[in-house]
């Protein structure tokens, strides 16, 4: 098991690492290169810089309240 665990966590730390060090180059870099220059077809619009952020925030508020709710209220009914 301790194989299984550790390959787990080396590729959530691969994807990881990926997903920082694309966003980072996509945000901080690419605004300064030009924009003819060839890179710029491996990236998505600059509006997604921003929306895709956002809506996985929103996403992830929605998920831990309803969690949260549903946590809520089987307590509740154990207390009852």
């Amino acid at each position: 098991m301790e194989l299984a665990d550790r390959s787990v966590g080396f590729l959530l730390s691969l994807t990881s690492i990926s997903i920082f060090t694309y966003y980072t180059f996509w945000v901080i870099i690419l605004p300064f290169v030009d924009d003819e220059h060839f890179i710029h077809k491996y990236f998505l619009p600059q509006e997604y810089a921003i929306l895709i952020p956002v809506f996985a925030g929103v996403t992830l508020l929605c998920f831990l309240s309803v969690f949260f709710g549903v946590v809520k209220l089987k307590s509740k009914k154990k207390k009852a």
